[in-house]
């Protein structure tokens, strides 16, 4: 018991210097750059009259978005599933990791050399990450459909889709056994990509990487990510937005227009939606509206709601299952 919170403590402390870690969405510089691409939006593809600081202060910070208990029960949720549900789940993904390397490579990870790059060239070393994050992105994109097609995951994945309007901290809306699902699958990932690297090389490469994070997972987050879950609406021209991730490309994800229903399920690369025919991108947002088709504002609106809702509609999913089956 001790022990366990001692690392509650110690995961406290590392939660509230989140803007400071760059392993973290709300780190500063992804911040910032998202701030960046905004005023961009906002100074070219925009038409404001006011077109000053408090003008783009409005346009950051519009009152239709922060005027809406959707937008402060994601404040309230950020700390809610952090400190909670979040923690319970810390390590997961490692675990996973360890287990599907060790199975695939034949060996404990423990014996594992430290310095696993070693005299590899940087063809093999670049080839090693891009082959990596592919698999770990088609893994995510998978598992992103399956939230969406099997009707158990969904009730846990509505959780994340309950946002009315959203703000990077609408993106920590999710659920624990969504958490769950999702890292597992990752981390299985990751540790058979690993696992068969070190049979083909006896070693696994150390990935480039910037601040300690991965070059491509770096990218990914400086590239205006936090306007992924935001009003504001970027679209890379061209066939540019079906190779690379735009905030627009999410926007549609999380919209309950009929036309927008399961689409853009992919994560860093856009191109597995174009793939697998689940691809659309309009020319602009005015049919996009956040939020989940049918659903009622009451039915989501405490963070125990969030938490417990999904628990009580699979509940009620498999006992009518339950009773067709022996009614029959």
């Amino acid at each position: 018991m001790q022990e366990f919170f001692s690392n509650y403590i110690s995961y406290v402390q590392k939660f509230a210097g989140a803007i400071f870690d760059p392993e973290q969405r709300v780190y500063l510089l992804y911040i910032g750059t998202s701030l960046f691409a905004a005023l961009v939006v906002f100074r070219v593809g925009l038409k404001q009259k006011d077109q000053g600081l408090r003008g783009f202060i409005s346009f950051v910070f519009p009152r239709s978005v922060w005027s809406h208990s959707s937008a402060w029960l994601d404040v309230r949720y950020f700390f809610f599933h952090k400190l909670i549900g979040h923690f319970l789940l810390f390590g997961l993904a490692a675990a996973a990791a360890t287990f599907t390397f060790e199975g695939v490579a034949g060996t404990s990870i423990g014996s594992v050399p430290a310095t696993a790059q070693g005299g590899l060239s940087w063809g093999i070393v670049l080839g090693y990450m891009v082959v990596t994050a592919l698999v770990a992105d088609f893994i995510g994109y998978f598992v992103h459909y399956l939230q969406h097609k099997l009707p158990i995951l969904w009730e846990f994945h509505k959780v994340h889709h309950s946002a009315e309007v959203m703000h990077p901290l609408s993106n920590y809306r999710e659920h624990p056994v969504d958490n769950l699902f999702y890292l597992l699958c990752i981390g299985a990932g990751f540790g058979a990509t690993a696992g068969a690297a070190y049979r083909l090389l006896g070693v696994v490469p150390d990935v480039p990487s910037i601040l300690g994070i991965p070059v491509l997972m770096f990218l990914f987050n400086i590239a205006a990510y936090n306007l992924r879950h935001s009003h504001i609406w970027l679209r890379w021209p061209g066939v540019w937005s079906k190779v690379f991730p735009s905030p627009a490309h999410h926007h549609v994800h999380h919209s309950c227009h009929p036309d927008h229903f399961d689409k853009n399920f992919a994560f860093m690369f856009p191109f597995w939606d174009v793939i697998f025919g689940t691809y659309t991108m309009p020319a602009d947002n005015r049919d996009v509206k956040f939020g989940v088709a049918g659903m009622k504002s009451m039915e989501m609106d405490s963070c125990w709601k969030l938490y417990a809702m999904p628990f009580v509609k699979v509940g009620r999913r498999v006992k009518r299952r339950w009773r067709k089956r022996h009614s029959s």
